[in-house]
């Protein structure tokens, strides 16, 4: 049978109680009566009149509202019991309740009756059992009071990332049968374009009561048409809220991450720091600054009415709004950026640094990127390393005008190495080291294997930003260059192939420490900034002549389509990195350059080469940059 609220006389059994005015110990029964009322099952009870147990948690359930769902269940215990009035024949004893907080637990008392019935003592069930302020009809409920996440800024104070409006769809499982809810979300996954069979499944999963999210729409992007097919689709349900947005869809989203609802095995990784339906930072800065961008909501416990009005408060907590971050990303250049990438089919990436300072302005990925390949990527470099090259035959006592050879062919320990083809025939032969680098001679490079050990190598790129690892504040792979397994490998490495890996993030890097002079440390996040020891500085007359050698590279090589950018001189160079896929032998195409205090790294994971693939891309960024 169904329990109605304030049932007086379900009774469970409890030893006797002495009669010097005080009772015993509470006892199993006593224990037993806060173990049911902290789990909400009573079948363990002893009820007498064979009432139904099932009946009183109903009711427990009904008076508790979301309490259990939303701050777990209590700590209820229980003092011993007493004597009421003159006889002998009642007792009470004083409850103590505590639910856990995030950061804190709320606590209050409630007493419970006792009545003796026979050689039996009964537990009196009422409302007030669960709080004093409860009476037929009321119900808990707990509330979260958002509080107003911390904005991610530009360093200049112009506001990137900060609450906008969207229209978030799901279906809402108390609108329809849950046995027709996986086909309604389908139908909802079609419409707003993700994956049909997950959405479903999720559904399915749910709860009984829950909203299950299928996607947050900007609001300017929710069309009427597209409201209207959903509204058509039993069960469907469409929300009007915020969320942490940047300007565009595709703002730095894989680098600056997204914020959505905390999940399970957040919870259970921060057991007390979150209820369920919070938001919080999922990935990227969101994540990792999310103590400092979140705050912490406040929290509203109140009695409700049979209409869901508020008939008293009892437990508050005010909001604490979360603090800005401060990033170096320009909103101009980014933007600009992820529009050149956007004609881009292949994976790609465009990374642009100030080399004065090393603030990373611009971390754009392609539309299409499975994963953050701008600041984390790690393929091979390609020509672009012969920076790091070319550096360290500088410091073996070569200068621009020196002459190296470069043979069509080069042999390391039975390995024939290449020149790209369409090298040109009349850079063949001797050259100068100027020359071998502006038409990237791929022999002249591995032909210096002899004379550059990995030790020097290694060195040569640390100088220039490559191969230092370090944890600069957000998701950066700042490349490596490890010790070869043999002459061939340590040929490979010269040339970028080997097991050298880059980033575009360290690429950047590179070109902007010879434009700079000095090593560049990229930096994303306003105090962030952590610098390398050990590493040997680049002298001003080695940068010198750097510019000089990648100056002609512009001029009289590969990346001659920079010529005539509008502004300042470009330097620059090209990178061609093969590799297999699938059975087919590909290339990712580079180019690095760098224009005043401006230095640009793009990546395409599949292309031609790196002057007619990602060349043009450089070439319309800096024509972009160069606009104000």
């Amino acid at each position: 049978m169904r329990v109605s609220r304030g049932i007086a006389a379900l009774a469970v059994a409890l030893p006797l109680l002495a009669a010097c005015g005080e009772a015993e110990e509470p006892g199993p029964s006593m224990s037993t009566l806060t173990t049911a009322l902290e789990s909400g099952t009573f079948t363990k009870v002893d009820f007498v009149a064979k009432t139904d147990a099932d009946a009183v948690a109903a009711d427990y359930s009904d008076l508790t509202g979301n309490l259990f769902g939303k701050l777990g269940a209590p700590d209820v215990s229980a003092t011993k019991p007493t004597f009421t009035g003159e006889g002998t024949d009642s007792a009470k004893s004083t409850l103590t309740w505590a639910w856990g907080l995030p950061g804190g637990r709320w606590t209050y008392e409630s007493e419970v009756e006792l009545r003796k019935t026979g050689e039996k003592w009964e537990f009196v069930w009422e409302p007030t059992v669960v709080a004093p302020a409860l009476a037929e009809g009321r119900s808990l409920h707990v509330e979260t009071v958002h509080q107003q996440r911390g904005e991610i800024r530009s360093t200049s104070g112009a506001t990137l990332v900060a609450d906008r409006p969207v229209v978030t769809v799901g279906i809402d499982k108390t609108l329809i049968d849950p046995v027709a809810a996986p086909a309604a979300a389908r139908d909802v996954a079609a419409i707003v374009g993700i994956n049909p069979k997950r959405y479903a499944k999720r559904v399915k999963a749910a709860g009984d009561k829950a909203f299950v999210e299928a996607l947050s729409i900007r609001k300017p992007m929710m069309t009427k048409a597209k409201a209207a097919e959903i509204a058509k689709i039993k069960g469907a349900a469409m929300l009007n809220r915020t969320l942490p947005l940047g300007p565009t869809k595709e703002f730095a989203s894989p680098v600056v991450g997204i914020v959505g609802e905390v999940t399970a095995e957040m919870m259970k990784k921060k057991p007390g720091t979150y209820l369920p339906g919070d938001l919080a930072g999922l990935s990227g800065l969101q994540a990792r600054y999310d103590g400092q961008l979140r705050g912490k909501p406040g929290l509203q416990v109140a009695v409700l009415g049979d209409e869901g009005e508020v008939l008293k408060k009892l437990y508050s907590t005010d909001p604490i709004d979360g603090k800005p971050l401060a990033v170096t990303l320009d909103a101009r250049l980014q933007k600009s950026a992820e529009k050149i990438l956007k004609r881009v089919e292949p994976e790609s990436a465009l990374v642009a640094i100030r080399p004065s300072d090393g603030a990373v302005l611009v971390a754009a990925n392609g539309a299409d990127n499975k994963m953050n390949l701008a600041t984390f990527g790690q393929a091979a470099p390609g020509s672009t390393f012969k920076a790091a090259t070319t550096l360290a035959m500088l410091r073996k006592g070569l200068s621009p005008k020196s002459q190296v050879k470069c043979p069509a062919k080069a042999t390391i320990d039975g390995k024939t190495f290449k020149n790209d083809s369409w090298y040109p025939q009349s850079g063949l032969g001797e050259i100068t080291l100027a020359h071998a680098v502006a038409e990237s001679c791929n022999t002249a490079m591995v032909g210096a294997a002899d004379e550059i050990g990995h030790a020097e190598i290694a060195s040569a790129a640390a100088s220039l930003g490559f191969g230092i690892d370090r944890d600069a504040g957000f998701a950066s792979y700042f490349g490596q260059i490890p010790e070869p397994a043999g002459e061939t490998e340590h040929a490979a490495d010269l040339i970028g192939q080997g097991k050298v890996l880059a980033s575009p993030l360290v690429m950047a890097s590179v070109i902007g420490s010879i434009q700079a002079g000095h090593t560049v440390v990229p930096n994303l996040v306003e105090g962030q900034v952590a610098k390398p020891s050990g590493v040997e500085p680049l002298a001003a007359a080695e940068a010198d002549q750097l510019r000089t050698i990648f100056r002609g590279v512009v001029t009289d090589g590969t990346g001659r389509g920079l010529a005539d950018v509008p502004g300042k001189p470009v330097i620059a160079k090209t990178g061609t990195a093969e590799f297999d896929r699938n059975g087919k032998r590909l290339t990712h195409t580079w180019m690095i350059a760098a224009q005043g205090d401006l230095a640009v790294a793009v990546y395409v994971d599949e292309g031609e080469n790196g002057a007619s693939t990602s060349g043009p891309l450089v070439e319309a960024f800096l024509r972009m940059a160069n606009e104000r």
